[in-house]
């Protein structure tokens, strides 16, 4: 009790001191005190030990107190307490249990334990070893991932080789995997859904590079594994292999096995299942069948392919009154897609909206909607011109019934379209008359329409070089629709018929510049060039058209063509090999590329072109001519007179064909044959001065008495060509002086 200090009775206020300053308290000097930053950064929560600033005492003597300087303790609750400055560490109120205490483990950490200075610091996590079978099979699955995805990118690309060998590469990984887990124990770990995919990859790439065997037997596997859920669906790609390879009956008994594996709920995929089933039929020839597979998806869900499909097998069974029903149901069909244009025009206020119009307006969606509605216009077109003269007694009222049919349904804006095809089919049963009949009925309609009427027409007329007529209807065309590239190749065709050149390369330009597309202009523009001399711009043009129409013979002719007629010998020889390429039999081609050789001075590769050409056209006279002046240049006589033999036939009042025959007999040695020739060309030609001479000259080297008779009718013969030709001049003469004279000459007449 001799430390405790009790208020006296003079001391009448026990808690003065309080709110004296203690240089102890000062916190302004602790971010420079070491001691103090170092126990904040390694004690959480314990007590630093005194700083430098407190007055430390000896063993014996107390610390000062904490209420006032002159103060030595304060009596509390518990009794009398120790000062803070003894040898005895201060308990803790209620946590001396717990290994606290306030002296003896200052600036020490936690541990009750005492397991820091018996074991040290704990030893830093182990890494994970790669080598570890865990390890092995993470890694495993991974890469088969990866290599089925390579598979797939590859069979996107159209390389289906490659994506067949990553295929067979990821099932022998995926083997691999499931032998390491045999080896862990893991079989209930196995991945069935990796295992499915490496199958299912494998079976698709095996059909796409036509190895249909090896992909049905992947199929197999799949389909007879019950631990792969809903795998029996597989079997209508196994259905479309047997299709592929026309086995006809196998694929209707897989894709029924599918149908029964698909739920009713799955309209859609049951629908594509039984199109599949119809088309088979259809292939074998079971229309009935095929109709019922047919007529049941237009009940549950149209489809317009289906709808087709359906005009078509009622069309083979020649049912009128079903064709009829069947069109009309495919009118119906709703193509579930907002394919109105108009939702895609730009409004001049909102330019965000317009921007996104920008965007949206040729992205995939809109790509797919296009598709369906060229799709649906398409079979429309399609099943009218087929059905129409069937379903009534002409073609014309037919074609009139779909008509109506279709004004009267959602497609209306096509009844113009079918109108036109009207058009078109008179033209291509040669009644143009009725063609042109029907086309004059749109010049009073819309504005595309009868755009398309009036191109139509000139293009008619232009057939029947009928050049004002498709001149004017021409320019109807182009004033209706000025872009309107068709109408402005048809106007082009007629300047250029009527060799105004300069103003038809103008119309093509501008249809050029209305569609870069339109071949006819390019190839048209390019022709106009060559007529005008300008070879460089028409080589420009045929250049463009051939990187779009590369095996197109005629791009590559006039390409070829410009090159000769630029002296590009080397450039025109390669130019027509490749012409010779695509078209192989061209006679004329040949003949050029024959006298390509020949003006180089190569004999035989000119021979070879133009034999090549006599082959596949033998009734050219200028190849039979020259063959036959060859075969005579190189001394095989005898092998000309076949080629002159055939000249005299093609053209048997040429006598020079003739006397070419007589002639090769005699400079082959054959003086008897060529005699008899020359008496035979006497007989029909009396009169011709050549070959009597050759019949004196032969004649006479045998011989023969009738020498002197042929030198008599040579006589004659000349003194008749002498008279003729002193007529001829004298005709002449008196022609060119009344040409001298003039008109005025007649005026001499007045006096």
């Amino acid at each position: 009790m001799e430390h405790v200090h009790l208020a006296g009775e003079d001391e009448d206020d026990i808690y003065g001191g309080f709110n004296d300053y203690n240089a102890t308290l000062d916190t302004g000097e602790l971010e420079q005190d070491s001691a103090f930053q170092h126990a904040v950064r390694t004690s959480h929560g314990r007590r630093p030990p005194p700083t430098a600033k407190i007055p430390i005492g000896t063993a014996g003597i107390g610390r000062l107190g904490t209420a006032a300087q002159g103060r030595v303790g304060m009596p509390s609750s518990m009794g009398a307490r120790p000062v803070t400055g003894s040898t005895e560490a201060r308990p803790m109120t209620a946590v001396r249990a717990a290994g606290y205490t306030s002296a003896g483990a200052r600036g020490a950490g936690f541990d009750p334990m005492n397991q820091a200075t018996s074991q040290g610091p704990a030893p830093p996590l182990e890494t994970m070893s790669q080598d570890s079978p865990e390890e092995k099979v993470k890694l495993l699955e991974k890469k088969v991932n990866e290599l089925i995805e390579q598979s797939c990118i590859s069979n996107s690309k159209g390389d289906y080789s490659a994506a067949l060998d990553k295929a067979k590469e990821a099932g022998r990984q995926e083997r691999a995997l499931v032998r390491e887990r045999e080896k862990l124990n893991a079989q209930d770990q196995a991945n069935l859904d990796l295992t499915y995919s490496v199958l299912f990859n494998l079976a698709n790439q095996y059909s796409a590079n036509e190895m249909y065997q090896e992909a049905l037997n992947t199929y197999q596997v799949i389909v007879k594994n019950k631990m792969f859920n809903n795998a029996g669906r597989l079997k209508v790609n196994m259905g479309n292999i047997y299709f592929k390879q026309k086995n006809f009956p196998k694929a209707i008994k897989l894709y029924r096995m599918a149908l029964d594996q698909v739920p009713n709920t799955h309209k859609e995929m049951r629908s594509k299942i039984m199109q599949n089933i119809g088309i088979v039929f259809v292939k074998m020839g079971q229309y009935t069948d095929a109709i019922t597979s047919f007529e049941h998806i237009m009940q549950e869900q149209p489809d317009y392919k289906t709808g087709f499909n359906l005009i078509l097998c009622y069309y083979a069974l020649n049912d009128k009154d079903k064709m009829k029903k069947s069109f009309q149901k495919l009118l119906t069909v709703d193509l579930k897609g907002d394919t109105d244009d108009e939702k895609y025009t730009a409004s001049v206020d909102d330019k965000q909206h317009t921007l996104i119009l920008e965007v949206i307006k040729n992205d995939s969606l809109r790509k797919i909607e296009r598709q369906k509605k060229e799709g649906m216009e398409r079979c429309i077109k399609t099943a009218a011109k087929i059905i129409s003269p069937s379903i009534e007694q002409s073609f014309a009222t037919g074609y009139d019934w779909c008509i109506d049919q279709v004004k009267s349904s959602a497609y209306m804006e096509l009844s113009h379209d079918l109108e036109i095809d009207k058009a078109t089919m008179y033209m291509k049963q040669k009644d143009f008359h009725l063609a042109i009949e029907t086309l004059k009925s749109f010049e009073k309609k819309d504005t595309k329409v009868a755009s398309t009427a009036a191109t139509n027409l000139s293009f008619l007329y232009f057939l029947e070089n009928d050049v004002s007529q498709a001149g004017k209807y021409a320019d109807m065309a182009v004033n209706k629709n000025r872009y309107n590239p068709s109408a402005l190749v048809n106007k082009g065709n007629c300047l250029y018929a009527s060799k105004d050149f300069e103003k038809a390369k103008d119309y093509y330009k501008e249809a050029l510049q209305n569609d870069s597309s339109c071949v006819e202009a390019l190839y048209n523009l390019g022709l106009a060039n060559k007529k005008l001399a300008r070879l460089d711009d028409s080589l420009d043009c045929f250049y463009k058209l051939h990187a779009i129409l590369k095996t197109n013979p005629q791009v590559v002719f006039q390409i070829a063509d410009i090159h000769d007629q630029m002296d590009s010998t080397a450039e025109a020889t390669e130019w027509f090999m490749q012409v010779l390429s695509l078209v192989p039999t061209d006679p004329q081609i040949l003949a050029r590329v024959g006298e390509i050789f020949d003006n180089e001075g190569d004999k035989s590769q000119a021979f070879q072109y133009h034999f090549d050409s006599y082959r596949y056209f033998p009734s050219n006279i200028e190849i039979i001519e020259w063959l036959g002046a060859y075969y005579i240049d190189t001394q095989f006589c005898e092998k000309a007179i076949h080629y002159f033999e055939r000249a005299a036939i093609i053209q048997p009042n040429q006598i020079k064909w003739q006397l070419m025959v007589a002639s090769c007999h005699r400079r082959s040695g054959n003086y008897q044959q060529a005699l008899d020739t020359y008496k035979s060309i006497h007989r029909k030609f009396p009169d011709n001065v050549e070959c009597l001479k050759f019949l004196v000259r032969l004649c006479s080297d045998l011989g023969l008495s009738e020498a002197q008779d042929y030198a008599t009718k040579l006589k004659k013969a000349e003194k008749a060509k002498e008279l003729k030709e002193q007529r001829a001049n004298s005709g002449t003469r008196r022609g060119s002086g009344r040409n001298r004279q003039g008109p005025g000459s007649a005026g001499s007449g007045k006096h």
